[in-house]
C-alpha cells in the first residue's frame, strides 16, 4: 500500500512538474519581437533623452499632469497651461527636429571610419547650440507657467523642485 501510494504521489508531482515546464516553454516561446506600443512625443533626446520641462520625462512640458495635481491647478489654470503648452508646440517640435538631426550629425562622425576631430568638435558644438536653444525655449514656457499660479502654488512649486532636485542628488 505504501508504495502505490509513493507512485501516484510521485506521478502528481512529475505531472505538475513537466505542466510547470510546458507552461514556462509556452510563456518564453510568445512573440518577444513585437514593437511596444507608440509612445507620445518624449521631448528632447526622445525616449530616454534628457531634459523636459522642470528636467523631467516628456518634453517641455512633460511634468504639467503631475504638477497640476499637486499645485491642485484650478480648471481655469489648466486651461491657461494647456494654452501655453499649445502655443508652443510648433515651435518644440521643430526645436526638436533639429536635436534630432544634429545628435544624427554627431553620432555619424564620432562612428566615422576615420576620427576627424575637427568635424567631431563641429558637430558638437552644433548639438550644444540646439540643446541651448532648448532650454531657452522652456524658461520663456516655465515663466508663463509660473504667471498664473497664486502665491501658495508658487510656493509648492519650489517645494516640489527641491524634492526633485534632492531625489536626483541621490
Amino acid at each position: 500500500m505504501k508504495t502505490s501510494m509513493k507512485r501516484i504521489a510521485l506521478g502528481a508531482a512529475a505531472g505538475l512538474l513537466a505542466i510547470g515546464v510546458g507552461a514556462g516553454a509556452f510563456v518564453h516561446a510568445q512573440d518577444q519581437t513585437a514593437a511596444p506600443p507608440a509612445r507620445p512625443f518624449r521631448g528632447p533626446g526622445g525616449p530616454g533623452g534628457r531634459g523636459g520641462w522642470l528636467g523631467g520625462p516628456g518634453g517641455p512640458m512633460g511634468m504639467l499632469p503631475m504638477m497640476a495635481r499637486e499645485l491642485n491647478l484650478t480648471d481655469a489654470q489648466r486651461t491657461q497651461a494647456k494654452a501655453i503648452a499649445d502655443a508652443h508646440k510648433d515651435e518644440w517640435k521643430a526645436l526638436f527636429d533639429r536635436e534630432r538631426t544634429a545628435r544624427i550629425a554627431l553620432n555619424e562622425a564620432v562612428a566615422a571610419d576615420t576620427v576627424d576631430e575637427g568635424l567631431v568638435r563641429q558637430k558638437s558644438a552644433e548639438a550644444a547650440m540646439v540643446e541651448s536653444d532648448i532650454a531657452v525655449a522652456r524658461a520663456h514656457a516655465y515663466a508663463q507657467f509660473v504667471q498664473i499660479l497664486t502665491p501658495d502654488q508658487r510656493g509648492r512649486l519650489k517645494e516640489i523642485r527641491a524634492r526633485v532636485h534632492d531625489r536626483r542628488a541621490r
